[in-house]
């Protein structure tokens, strides 16, 4: 039943295509921006889909890839690796592109080479529709090209084989992986050895461990001398002692279980920190203690402090003997432990496990993370509900580092990067610092952050491959300054349906940057907007 819907849901689809395609092309020439006044008046300046008071386009039709043509699906889909997995691949080696777990790729595959190694993917079973995509860079200062070492295994869900023996396929990335070495075989297909990166689970500070947690200033403030003027009277006030030790203990056990083995090491080093930090304080205070006790060991010394006592009060001395002289020692020895156990040396010590306050739990606190990393990402592109998103932060953390509108070398650093908590303060960093989009080579600046639009489902950017095969990360904007058109207006294998593309190039260097679509039917809205190459825009942290 499902499947009958999906495929009567695509086949409407491209209905709306085909009418689009029939329209009459009506292509305006445009000078600076290419922006009606109506379209002016509709932009509340947010950016996303909800700038535009009449968005008429269907973003879902970009999603497909219909100018791949009609595909269909692979089958025996494989399941999720295990972490530390190891496998040959055939790699594909893409400039320009950094593939991201859950994103989509299209590839118009034309070599032999890449052609034999898709025919074999799709039909082995060991490892089903499975390729390895690896980032590759220029080198500007020996022209040499760079391998990065961490890349994305994707796995084809649907291809087509044309007349001229090249297929279009459609994959999605699914599991990061380190490349460990790399080859080509006798067929000339790049091959790797790769290795399943293990992926952590979501870190949540446990909420009752904050409960009872004693102020450190109360810590810091009280009075060890009480602790050391008295042993008796030190006794007398901690009866209770051995009960609030039970109980600590089955606390500070019931919070270590709650976390996870990365959270325990990084937690238990804190407490390290915190206890080598509480010894210097007393060491002072004990040290007087212990020298005044070092002499319980010497009988001979118990009874000399013993005579000195007695002669201050003008009794006269009676023997020590050794049999009273050990039991004196082991009542002191018990008092003393007692004591320590049950004084601020103890209560230094026993303080929750979770000293900190829960701010500071919460900076790497996956949840608080995933909230805080999309309501600024709605912000900024206008996505009506992350909730879905913010419940499963590891999925929103790949989903912005494959969206963010940053130079592709640092979206690699954001693949590269072990652990949702880390990846996730990186970008929220990076939210914080994008505020206009500039060119690559000479820094022009070319929009503001608060014009990028949503022209896909799949976010404000995504991967499209050219009739060349070459594939490019593009960010949609509904405004851009700077720019210049090269060339006519052309209809094939447009990237959005119903309009036709431009090419356009910065005004002051010349660099391609991208292309200007305009609508075809006069009833599309938006009428016209920009498509810009990641691979051209500027790192804002640099």
């Amino acid at each position: 039943m499902e499947d009958r819907r999906l495929l009567e849901r695509e086949r409407h689809q491209i209905e709306q295509i085909l009418q689009l395609d029939n329209e009459e092309l009506q292509v305006q020439e445009v000078d600076s921006l290419p922006h009606s006044d109506d379209d002016r008046d509709a932009i509340n300046g947010d950016g996303g889909t909800e700038a535009f008071a009449e968005f008429t386009f269907n973003s879902s039709l970009t999603s497909l890839h219909t100018y791949l043509g009609e595909v269909e699906d692979s089958h025996h889909r494989m399941a999720f690796l295990d972490g530390g997995a190891i496998l040959n691949l055939p790699v594909f080696y893409l400039e320009g592109v950094v593939l991201f777990p859950e994103a989509t790729l299209p590839l118009r595959v034309i070599q032999s080479n890449f052609i034999a190694a898709i025919e074999r993917v799709l039909t082995q079973f060991n490892t089903p529709n499975t390729i390895g995509v690896v980032h590759v860079s220029l080198d500007s200062d020996n022209e040499r090209l760079h391998f990065a070492n961490i890349g994305t295994t994707a796995e084809i869900r649907q291809f087509r084989r044309l007349e001229d023996g090249s297929l279009n396929v459609l994959a999605r990335g699914k599991q990061r992986f380190r490349l460990r070495r790399r080859w080509i075989d006798v067929e000339g297909v790049p091959c790797g050895e790769v290795q399943i990166i293990q992926e952590d689970l979501p870190l949540r500070t446990p909420r009752d461990a904050f409960g009872e947690l004693t102020p450190r200033s109360t810590v810091q403030h009280h009075s060890l001398s009480c602790a050391l003027a008295s042993y008796t009277s030190c006794s007398r006030s901690f009866t209770s002692g051995d009960e609030e030790d039970n109980s600590a203990s089955i606390s500070e056990e019931s919070f270590e279980r709650e976390l996870s083995l990365r959270e325990r090491k990084i937690h238990q080093a804190a407490i390290d920190s915190r206890e080598s930090c509480s010894d210097e304080v007393i060491t002072g205070s004990e040290a007087k203690h212990q020298r005044a006790m070092s002499h319980l060991n010497d009988s001979d010394s118990v009874g000399s402090v013993h005579s000195a006592h007695e002669k201050e009060n003008g009794k006269s001395v009676p023997d020590i003997g050794k049999s009273s002289t050990s039991a004196w020692e082991s009542s002191e020895r018990k008092e003393l432990k007692r004591c320590r156990r049950n004084s601020s040396f103890t209560l230094m010590h026993g303080v929750s496990k979770a000293f900190w306050p829960y701010w500071v739990y919460s900076m790497y606190d996956s949840y608080c993370l995933a909230e805080k990393a999309a309501a600024m990402w709605k912000q900024i592109v206008g996505v009506p509900n992350m909730d879905g998103f913010v419940k499963n932060p590891d999925i929103l953390a790949f989903y912005i580092a494959s969206k963010i509108p940053v130079s592709e070398s640092t979206r690699q650093e954001l693949l590269e990067i072990d652990g949702i908590s880390y990846r996730l303060r990186r970008e929220i960093e990076l939210l914080k610092s994008i505020d206009i989009i500039q060119c690559k080579s000479c820094k022009t600046v070319i929009a503001q952050r608060s014009d990028m639009l949503v022209m896909s489902t799949d976010g404000p950017l995504g991967a499209y491959v050219n009739p060349h095969g070459y594939v490019h990360e593009i960010m949609t904007l509904y405004r851009a300054n700077g720019l210049a058109l090269r060339g006519r207006a052309e209809t094939e294998y447009s990237w959005f349906p119903g309009y036709a593309w431009t090419i356009s190039i910065c005004a002051a260097c010349e660099t391609q940057l991208g292309w200007l679509f305009t609508a075809t039917n006069r009833n599309l809205k938006p009428r016209s907007f920009w498509g810009i190459r990641s691979s051209q825009l500027a790192d804002p942290t640099l």
